[in-house]
C-alpha cells in the first residue's frame, strides 16, 4: 500500500466537496456540503468492510473492533468535516507541489509562499507540498486530518495486528464552534481519544484558549440627514467608536503566545441597525473574564454617549481549556510522545492559540489532545499541507493504537 498515494487520492477527493461552515445559519449542520462529505466517507467505509457506522445529524460515527483478548481501552480519533468561513471553499483546485526544492511558491500571481514570509517552508524541501489556486483556501483544515484517519483505518482492515476498540467520529460546524453540540458520547464510546487537526510535523497540543463569542447588537434611530442633530443614532457609527475603544494592544494581530485577545470577526449594518460578531481568548480563564469586563464597560460608556441608541451585549461559552482534564491522565500524553519519538519525531509541546473539537470533548468525560497533520496557514489563500508530514501523522496513529494495545484496564 503506497501510503503516500493513499493520503493524497483521499485528500484530492475531499478538499473538493465544499464544507464551508455558516455561523448565521440554524440548521444542524450549518451546510449541507458538510452531510455530503460525512455521506462519502460512510461509504467509503461500508466499502472497506465495516458494517456499523452511523450517520446522525451530520457526525459520522464508526468502530473498528478489538483484536485482543486483553481489556484494552477503546482508543478514538476525530477530524471535522467543516471548513473555516475566512475564505472561499467553493470549488477548491488543489495543486501539488512535488519535490519542493526551496524558494517560492507561485500559487497563483497574486498569492506567493516564500520562505521570506513562511520561514517554516525551510523545513519542508524535498517533501511533496499541496496548495489551492489562489483563490479559495485549501482545506487541509481539517480534510488532511479525515484523510489521515481513513488512510488508518483501510490499514488496519487490510492487516490485522492487536488492539483494542478504535472508535472513529467526524464532526461537523468546528470552525464555528458548535463541533460538540450535538456529540454524543455514548455513541462514540472512547475512553480517550485524539483529534487530529493541524500544524507542522512535531506539533502536539494539551492546551487551548478557553473561548467566548461576544455579539454586541446596535439598533440606531434613523433621521434625514439635512435635521438629524440630536434625533440621529447613527448604529454603524456607533459600532465604529465601540471597535476603535478596543486596546490595540489586545487584538489577535498583536498578540502571541499566552497573550489573549478579543478579535472582532464580523461587522455589519446600517443607520438603523448594526451588529458585531467577536471572539473573547485566553489561556487564563481569570483573563479571559477580565477582558469581558473590559468590554462590557465600554459598552455601558457608549451608551451613555448614545442615548437615543439601544446596544445589548451577549457573551457565549464555546470552549474552556482542556489542559485542565488532560493532566488528570497523564498516560494520554506519554503514549503519544513515545509513539512519535519511537519513528523519530521529536514531540513539541505548545498551546493552541485556537480550539479544537478534543477542548469540549476533554469536558465530557474523554481527554482528548491533538496531534499534527502537517499543515499551516490555515483559513485562507495562503494554507498548505506536506503530503510527507500527513504521512508522518499518519505513522504517529499507527504506533498510537500498538501502543494502546499494550494496556490492559
Amino acid at each position: 500500500m503506497d501510503i503516500k498515494q493513499a493520503l493524497w487520492n483521499r485528500f484530492e477527493k475531499y478538499v473538493q466537496i465544499n464544507t464551508q461552515a455558516k455561523s448565521e445559519s440554524t440548521t444542524v449542520p450549518s451546510s449541507e456540503g458538510q452531510v455530503r462529505l460525512a455521506q462519502t466517507l460512510q461509504k467509503e467505509v461500508q466499502e472497506l468492510g465495516i458494517s456499523n457506522s452511523l450517520l446522525d445529524q451530520g457526525y459520522l460515527y464508526f468502530e473498528i473492533p478489538s483484536t485482543s483478548k486483553k481489556n484494552i481501552p477503546s482508543i478514538g480519533f476525530l477530524a471535522h468535516l467543516d471548513t473555516a468561513e475566512d475564505a472561499s471553499g467553493e470549488k477548491v483546485k488543489p495543486k501539488r507541489h512535488n519535490n519542493y526544492s526551496g524558494g517560492d511558491i507561485v500559487i497563483s500571481p497574486e498569492v506567493i509562499l516564500s520562505p521570506r514570509h513562511f520561514p517554516e517552508l525551510n523545513e519542508c524541501k524535498g517533501q511533496d507540498l499541496v496548495t489551492a489556486s489562489g483563490e479559495t483556501l485549501l482545506g487541509a483544515d481539517n480534510k488532511a486530518g479525515i484523510a489521515i484517519i481513513m488512510t488508518l483505518v483501510e490499514l488496519i482492515q487490510k492487516n490485522n495486528w492487536e488492539h483494542g476498540p478504535i472508535k472513529i467520529a467526524f464532526t461537523p460546524d468546528e470552525e464555528i464552534g458548535r463541533g460538540m453540540d450535538h456529540f454524543d458520547v455514548k455513541k462514540f464510546g472512547a475512553d480517550v481519544a485524539y483529534t487530529i487537526d493541524g500544524d507542522l510535523v512535531g506539533f502536539i497540543e494539551n492546551e487551548t484558549f478557553n473561548a467566548d463569542e461576544v455579539v454586541i447588537k446596535i439598533e440606531g434611530k434613523s433621521v434625514h440627514p439635512g435635521s438629524a442633530k440630536n434625533k440621529m443614532a447613527n448604529a454603524g457609527r456607533i459600532a465604529a467608536d465601540i471597535i476603535s475603544s478596543w486596546p490595540e494592544t489586545m487584538m489577535p494581530e498583536s498578540t502571541e503566545a499566552y497573550e489573549g485577545f478579543i478579535g472582532f470577526m464580523n461587522i455589519t449594518g446600517g443607520i438603523e441597525n448594526a451588529s458585531i460578531r467577536g471572539i473573547v481568548r485566553d489561556h487564563d480563564l481569570v483573563k479571559l473574564k477580565s477582558m469581558e469586563e473590559l468590554i462590557t464597560s465600554i459598552v455601558e460608556e457608549k451608551k451613555k454617549k448614545y442615548p437615543l441608541a439601544k446596544i445589548d451585549l451577549q457573551f457565549r461559552e464555546q470552549y474552556r481549556n482542556m489542559k485542565e482534564v488532560i493532566d488528570q491522565h497523564p498516560e494520554v500524553m506519554q503514549k503519544l510522545t513515545q509513539a512519535m519519538k519511537s519513528i523519530g519525531i521529536t514531540p513539541q509541546i505548545k498551546p493552541v492559540r485556537g480550539g479544537t473539537d478534543g477542548s469540549r470533548l476533554s469536558f465530557m468525560g474523554v481527554p482528548t489532545p491533538n496531534i499534527f497533520t502537517g499543515g499551516t496557514n490555515f483559513h485562507g489563500r495562503y494554507e498548505w499541507v506536506s503530503l510527507d508530514g500527513m504521512q508522518k501523522s499518519f505513522e504517529t496513529l499507527v504506533v498510537l493504537t500498538k501502543e494502546w494495545a499494550k494496556t490492559n484496564l
